[in-house]
């Protein structure tokens, strides 16, 4: 009788971790640092390299961090890894984001076109420079090249519609809501 009951409780349980792998399965998504890089990695389109630049360019204005000062940015992404970013301050002052280090985009390596992954800026912290993070600060992946990712990645970044005043990439730092005001699109 235990031994049966031991059974079924160890079958409950390995069926609930498949269950919960099945609800974060990984996508196939495809990492550069440029386009260049994409272009030379087989499987890969010269022209789909070149778009997804672009859409990652075009997100990188919108989702990356977004800070007040350039020492706050470098403090979370290191010594000249940030540029001014074309949004200002409700005062008129100057806002700053890390530089895109990268992009991560769909890949048609995938298996059935391409996958869910959406086409995305990628960034790497200070304290872990060898890592990809997303706008939203998802570790992504070390390594270039199409592979598998979490799908807790692959989603399109949140916008950033605040200023970060003081270090700590992600969830540490302070935010003011209503300094930023965004030009077009």
């Amino acid at each position: 009788m235990k031994r049966s009951k031991s059974l079924k409780l160890a079958l409950m349980g390995a069926t609930i971790l498949t269950m919960t792998a099945c609800d974060n399965p990984d996508e196939v998504a495809a990492i550069f640092e440029d386009v260049d890089e994409c272009a030379k990695y087989e499987g890969q389109d010269l022209d789909q390299c070149r778009q997804g630049w672009e859409e990652a360019k075009q997100e990188h204005i919108r989702t990356a961090p977004k800070y007040t000062s350039v020492a706050d940015c470098q403090a979370d992404f290191g010594e000249g890894q940030c540029e001014q970013a074309p949004q200002q301050t409700t005062s008129g002052g100057s806002v700053f984001m890390p530089m895109m280090m990268g992009y991560m985009m769909g890949s048609m390596l995938s298996g059935g076109g391409r996958s869910n992954v959406a086409t995305q800026p990628l960034y790497r912290s200070a304290d872990d420079p060898k890592t990809f993070r997303t706008g939203d600060n998802q570790k992504v992946s070390s390594k270039t090249g199409v592979q598998k990712v979490p799908s807790t990645v692959t989603s399109r970044p949140t916008t950033k519609t605040s200023t970060v005043r003081r270090g700590g990439f992600g969830t540490t730092a302070a935010r003011t809501t209503s300094s930023t005001r965004s030009y077009g699109g």
